[in-house]
């Protein structure tokens, strides 16, 4: 298993924060250059095209909310196919107020890998996740700017 973790910071109230990032269909709508195929608060799925060397084609992802505890925390299965390869991520948001705004500090486990995805190197793994979290933060907290 892969472990991510960090810290977020978002000048937006605690409710309002933590009900955006609650919502599977927020979170894929920041999304650039996804073609969605189905939004709503408890599941998302879209295609992307991977900016990872090591995968070409498309990638279909569902973005599935499993728990949530309103302006405490949320919980979310990310599930990702590729010809040939499958991917399973948990991701855990728990949220704080802090300074009139919003405290998010998020973990992420990647607990399955199948196919080719099992012959990539892990540090090559984690380096290329590391840029897509940041991509996929730095969309989200683009869109919570105007909440």
């Amino acid at each position: 298993m892969t472990h991510f973790e960090g810290d977020k910071f978002f000048p937006v109230p605690l409710a309002a924060a933590a009900a955006k990032l609650s919502d599977a269909g927020f979170l894929a709508g920041t999304l650039p250059d996804a073609e969605i195929s189905e939004l709503t608060p408890e599941r998302a799925a879209w295609k992307i095209k991977p900016k990872l060397a090591f995968l070409s084609g498309s990638l279909n992802v569902e973005l599935t909310r499993t728990a949530a505890e309103p302006n405490q925390s949320v919980a979310f299965q990310v599930v990702a196919k590729a010809i040939g390869a499958t991917s399973t991520v948990v991701v855990l948001l728990a949220f704080a107020e802090k300074d009139g705004g919003t405290a998010v500090h998020w973990t992420g486990d990647l607990t399955q890998v199948t196919g080719l995805l099992k012959m990539v190197p892990k540090g090559l793994l984690q380096g290329s996740a590391h840029k897509v979290i940041e991509e996929v933060w730095t969309a989200v907290e683009a869109r919570l700017a105007g909440v």
